[in-house]
């Protein structure tokens, strides 16, 4: 049977026959996907690269040889490519390494991925927010350089690979290694700190988007797809609470029982505060939901609890996700 020689050699061990790359294995999301096939008779494999680990395979997405011999050797059945840079102010900043993994590595990848099913996860900052909801057929228009680089990945994958599938999703939270990993928990320090009033941005809406409820839909996506080829094109996926990061704020300190009246809403956007972002960029769904594909979001005082309890004071000890 195809394989990949990676971790321990055991030949009598049990070994899926489906096999998932999942790029970006050690990111937020990455992480998510990963565990989310490996629990349902998947055989996966995770690469990475500045942060990769034992149990995942250090790749460079920009090296064409090496991404064609990790494919040509694992021989997946599909692929998620999680990897990205998605912070958008980091995007500003470092713009061409930036797009290297947002843009050319999706080509790289994309050349490579004839007949594997390839989920490419987009974002929501593909659209200028100024007419929610977004379908999956409204035309983007990206305010800020990452979104245009998420767009121009998209654009990369389907000329390659006309079969792909992209996922488009919002703001994401989920088992953080550290809080500052993602844009819903790093609000965390300022919810816990309150002898200290902190000002909260209250002006764009958001729908936190949990990781595991995401990893869920690639699943659905991909066993379906191996069952039909048709699927593909552009889908969306995500939350259903809409809130500020005030809100969110808020809603984490009411989750844990924490007081928020040093909580104070900023309703006007400073001067150089990085990236512009879309006012409301909400996405309309209904293409998963009528292929029934879509999962129910977790509630976000549930998720956001079960991403952020060992963040607690006195918890500290259990700051790892790999344990």
């Amino acid at each position: 049977m195809p394989g990949f020689n990676y971790g321990d050699d055991q030949d009598d061990v049990y070994t899926p026959y489906r096999r998932v790359l999942v790029t970006g294995a050690t990111g937020l999301l990455g992480r998510a996907v990963y565990k989310e096939f490996k629990r349902n008779d998947w055989d996966a494999l995770g690469s990475g690269f500045n942060r990769a680990r034992p149990c995942f395979l250090k790749c460079n997405l920009l090296d064409e040889d090496a991404v064609r011999g990790v494919i040509q050797g694992f021989q997946p059945h599909v692929i998620v490519h999680c990897a990205a840079e998605r912070r958008p102010d980091v995007v500003e900043r470092h713009t061409e390494a930036a797009m290297n993994l947002n843009v050319h590595a999706c080509a790289t990848l994309a050349k490579e991925a004839a007949g594997i099913f390839l989920i490419y996860i987009s974002t929501d900052y593909v659209f200028d927010g100024r007419n929610p909801p977004y379908g999956e057929n409204d035309a983007p228009n990206p305010l800020n350089l990452y979104g245009k680089s998420k767009l121009e990945g998209e654009r990369e994958i389907l000329r390659h690979c006309p079969g792909a599938a992209i996922l488009r999703v919002p703001i994401l939270y989920g088992e953080v290694e550290k809080v500052e990993e993602s844009a819903v928990t790093v609000l965390w320090d300022r919810v816990q700190e309150g002898a200290e009033s902190c000002t909260i941005e209250h002006c764009q809406q958001r729908f936190p988007t949990y990781t595991n409820d995401v990893a869920r839909v690639c699943r659905n996506m991909a066993e379906r797809a191996l069952q039909d080829s048709s699927l593909r094109g552009i889908f969306h996926y995500s939350g259903k609470e809409q809130m500020t990061k005030y809100e969110i704020a808020c809603a984490i300190a009411d989750a844990f029982n924490l007081p928020s009246s040093h909580l104070i809403p900023m309703t006007e956007q400073p001067a150089g505060a990085g990236a512009q972002r879309p006012q409301n960029a909400q996405l309309e769904c209904s293409r998963l939901e009528l292929l029934g594909l879509s999962v129910e979001p977790s509630p976000f005082k549930t998720a956001i609890r079960d991403s952020l309890w060992p963040f607690q004071h006195d918890k500290r000890w259990k700051q790892t996700v790999f344990h």
